[in-house]
């Protein structure tokens, strides 16, 4: 029992554990980029970067308006993008912007930290905040002034100057070194449009995600949008996770193999110690299918108890440790380290239930027929 009790216990904080990076990540992504779902003029995905401006929204408040009535939506967001140079005085350096509404991102991106300065306000008409590659870069600090030159709709190059008022980094480290955030009225008047590119949909949790980029995709699809969910956009999250789950996936694997072996093995000791017992029991008369099914059920019991008492001590610890927090490093491209948490999941507790069961039922059934086909006499000398 304690051999299974460890084992399930084991599968559980594995489990758990690995749910948390995933979910921490995924969250991170979420609220520092790219938000629940985006919504773009159709074809942006694919030919945007080429010519942005043949796929602007020109005027998004009837889509805004739809899109905020929906349940669990808690806010949508405007944003503009833009590439171009920023200039300190003395050097250029090659930037992707977006025009934002400040307020509503700084709601948003609760995964940002200033470094810095501050927050970008509504009130900051031509303030600008900075990832802290783009800072160091450029040698600015907040109070500093910065130019940008960007090309505008038309085709012509525009420049404005801006305050910088903070700087901030991210979980991903590629985005802080070239990104910086203006409001969206400053955006629109240095490339010279009044349209948008994208609107971001904040929800109230990530769980609904699917469910109403599908009920959008059904709708909007027809004026001439595309919906985009923020595991598709979030390229690095993807191969981070595929990375991640084809390495923990083997260390489940080696866990799972140790839980098998460990109970086969103290199955199988513990039919060859009492070999003797039941060779008694057959001499008294009890038949071979009937000591195979008393060896079963003897198993059976212990690994439904030993999986019960598992799950109850893989919940404790998963308790003990999430209440105590695990400082881990920064995750591959990533900059800002985080504190894990072990989750209970549901499906994970379940397979660990099932791997502490049935590994123990089917490890008594190979000695459970050895010992039942065994000559009495044989078996009674082990009583000697």
């Amino acid at each position: 029992m304690s051999t299974i009790i460890v084992g399930v216990a084991g599968l559980i904080v594995i489990g758990g554990f690995v749910k948390d990076i995933f979910i921490q990540l995924q969250e991170a992504t979420i609220h520092s980029q790219v938000g629940h779902i985006q919504v773009y003029r159709e074809g942006y995905t694919e030919m945007g970067r080429r010519n942005p401006y043949q796929y602007l929204i020109d005027d998004p408040s009837q889509l805004v308006e739809s899109i905020s009535s929906r349940p669990h939506v808690i806010d949508t967001l405007q944003r503009l993008n833009f590439s171009g140079l920023a200039n300190n005085g003395r050097a250029d350096m090659n930037i992707i912007g977006e025009g934002v509404e400040p307020d509503k991102e700084a709601q948003l991106g609760t995964a940002i930290t200033i470094v810095e300065g501050r927050q970008l306000t509504a009130a900051d008409e031509f303030g600008i905040v900075m990832g802290r590659g783009v800072a160091k870069n450029l040698q600015l600090k907040p109070g500093d002034y910065v130019s940008l030159m960007v090309s505008t709709a038309e085709g012509a190059l525009n420049s404005l100057e801006f305050e910088v008022v903070g700087t901030f980094k991210s979980f991903a480290s590629d985005y802080d070194n070239s990104a910086v955030r203006i409001s969206l009225p400053a955006a629109q008047e240095l490339a010279a449009t009044w349209g948008i590119h994208s609107v971001v949909v904040s929800l109230d949790a990530t769980e609904h995600t699917d469910a109403l980029a599908s009920a959008l995709k059904s709708e909007v699809t027809n004026d001439g949008y595309e919906v985009k969910v923020w595991y598709e956009i979030a390229d690095f999250y993807s191969k981070a996770v595929n990375l991640y789950s084809s390495q923990l996936a083997v260390l489940q694997f080696i866990v799972l193999l140790m839980i098998l072996l460990s109970v086969t093995n103290s199955v199988n000791m513990v039919v060859h110690e009492r070999e003797g017992e039941f060779g008694t029991l057959m001499a008294l008369g009890n038949r071979q299918n009937e000591v195979f099914r008393l060896i079963l059920a003897e198993n059976t019991i212990l690994g439904f108890l030993g999986a019960g008492a598992g799950i109850t001590v893989g919940i404790l610890l998963a308790e003990i440790i999430s209440g105590l927090g695990i400082e881990m490093p920064p995750l591959p491209n990533s900059q800002v380290g985080y504190i894990a948490n072990i989750r209970l999941v549901p499906s994970v507790i379940a397979l660990a239930f099932g791997v502490g069961f049935m590994a123990t039922v089917l490890a008594s059934v190979l000695p459970a027929r050895r010992v039942s086909r065994q000559p009495v006499v044989d078996a009674l000398r082990k009583n000697i």
